[in-house]
């Protein structure tokens, strides 16, 4: 008899589950998806002929395996791609040169495609911009003024000399890698704006996975390196993360990958139901052996019994659903698990007021970043996206500037209790305010929130490996990607996680050490033991 596997979420991480055992196994899953989009935190929003991406999303990671699954759903653009836009894509060929399929799609003749994006953060400080990761260089000196440059440079290597041995809090890791004044200069309050309390109160773990090989070293080197880099595939093996200078990108928007890979997993066998609230689950022993949700659109609550359970529902949820049979200590540690959450903005404009000054020729003049993270301390304006340099495709009238103004939240704060009219006004005089926009250019506007985005590393994030544990416990539930394992994922790890996990039932594998062990940084944890 077939096997079932029960998937909580179709997000990236539910999805390449599906993907994978309809690839590999007679398997069969079901999906249960508690809204009515495809692609979770990495869904598209369009809001009258214009595309979203929630949070942005670079397709890129260090993992083959990744790269090329994302490939064989989506493949490269051909080497003879779009470049009618003001040439603005064959800038980008030509400037830096990628391993391309000369037999590759067009974009201009199909939507079935990833692009290849120069990549492009910034950050905008005392009204003026500043390299992301930040580097020694001319504009940055005059930027800051040779006091505070001295007093960086003093700093860092105060702690190059006498690192920090006990790195307990978030703050001391920042201290540690980068100097006192570097981190109050540029991660103190920017840090403090997207969880809402300070680095000494959050645990270093975040820093450890978020900022990984990004260094003031490695930034100098990468800079000096430049010039002289050989290394022009996508792949960009030699270059950190951090620093990468080009990524993957489906032509409309991070969902169309999701979308596809939905629409894959369908046509295999897999069955998605979507508007569902999973609600419980019935625990016997070391099996979960039945769940229940409520369908929203019928109105019904339905119960579904099967030999996997993966669930990338928020933790705290799932403990919950669990119930009574979950034991005390680890109610009250889920309980307390706390997540930051997000709203976007969405202006249309007919042009930005910041001008590009850059040198990189692009439509209309528009500024060539990807997003950039607004640090002034009078907004409470987190990051930018600017959706037109995601993809041009992104943007329904290409003479028309199409941006995401992001916010960190909480729930039930004066921002997300906020109306929407009232906060995408809100939004508009922000930007306004620090001569960003002009607020008359605004065309249209629009608003999502994203509950549960982040998951937190305060709170009782310190005891969670008691959660973890009991988790484990259940021989067939597997839990994966971001608020699945309570763990700041990227997209990719997300999916790794979901990779791991059916190689594990592939290998009868019980142990689910492998799949809590991606996105781990080994140094740091040597560090934080020593």
């Amino acid at each position: 008899m077939c096997k079932t596997a029960i998937i909580i979420g179709a997000g990236p991480a539910g999805l390449t589950a599906a993907y994978e055992l309809v690839t590999k196994t007679d398997i069969k899953p079901i999906i249960i998806e508690k809204s009515n989009d495809i692609g979770g935190l990495s869904k598209t929003v369009v809001h009258n002929g214009n595309r979203m991406d929630i949070g942005g999303h670079r397709f890129f990671s260090k993992s083959d395996v990744v790269m090329k699954w994302w490939q064989n759903i989506l493949p490269l653009q051909g080497s003879e791609s779009r470049d009618d836009i003001q040439n603005e894509i064959s800038y980008h060929n030509k400037k830096t040169p990628v391993t391309l399929s000369p037999n590759g799609p067009d974009p201009e003749k199909t939507d079935e495609v990833m692009l290849i994006r120069k990549r492009l953060s910034r950050i905008f400080f005392l009204r003026k911009f500043f390299s992301y990761p930040i580097t020694l260089n001319r504009k940055t000196l005059a930027n800051l003024g040779a006091v505070r440059i001295m007093k960086i440079a003093g700093s860092y290597l105060w702690v190059k000399i006498f690192r920090v041995k006990n790195i307990k809090s978030l703050e001391d890791f920042f201290i540690n890698r980068f100097g006192t004044e570097l981190y109050k200069t540029f991660f103190k309050d920017y840090t403090k704006k997207v969880w809402g309390i300070p680095c000494k109160e959050i645990a270093a773990d975040w820093g450890a996975q978020r900022v990984k090989e990004l260094s003031v070293s490695r930034a100098v080197l990468h800079a000096i390196k430049k010039p002289f880099r050989w290394d022009k595939s996508i792949e960009q093996k030699s270059t950190d993360t951090s620093l990468i200078e080009q990524f993957m990108y489906p032509k409309l928007g991070p969902g169309q990958m999701w979308e596809t890979v939905a629409k894959i997993v369908v046509e295999k066998g897999a069955i998605i139901i979507k508007n569902s609230d999973v609600i419980g689950f019935d625990i016997e022993r070391d099996q979960v052996c039945e769940l229940s949700y409520f369908d929203n659109t019928s109105n019904k609550k339905n119960s579904i019994k099967g030999d996997y359970y993966f669930s990338t529902m928020p933790i705290k949820d799932l403990i919950a659903g669990i119930g009574d049979k979950v034991p005390v200590d680890v109610k009250k540690v889920a309980a307390n698990l706390q997540y930051r959450d997000f709203i976007t903005v969405g202006l249309l404009l007919n042009k930005l007021k910041i001008q590009n000054e850059t040198g990189v020729p692009t439509l209309n003049g528009v500024v060539p970043d990807n997003w950039i993270y607004i640090q002034e301390k009078d907004v409470k304006i987190g990051r930018l996206q600017i959706f037109n340099n995601w993809s041009p495709y992104m943007v329904a009238d290409s003479d028309k500037v199409w941006i995401g103004l992001e916010y960190f939240c909480n729930e039930g704060d004066e921002l997300w209790e906020m109306k929407d009219a009232d906060f995408m006004q809100f939004a508009i005089n922000e930007l306004h305010q620090i001569d960003i926009i002009d607020k008359d250019e605004v065309i249209d506007r629009t608003i999502i929130r994203m509950p549960k985005t982040y998951p937190a590393y305060f709170g009782s994030y310190s005891q969670f490996d008691v959660v973890k544990d009991f988790t484990d416990s259940l021989e067939n539930l597997f839990l994966i990607g971001r608020n699945g394992m309570h763990k700041y994922n990227n997209q990719d790890h997300s999916m790794l996680t979901a990779i791991t996990a059916v190689e594990n039932i592939i290998a009868g594998e019980k142990s689910k050490k492998n799949i809590w062990e991606i996105n781990t940084e080994e140094d740091f944890h040597e560090i934080k033991k020593g």
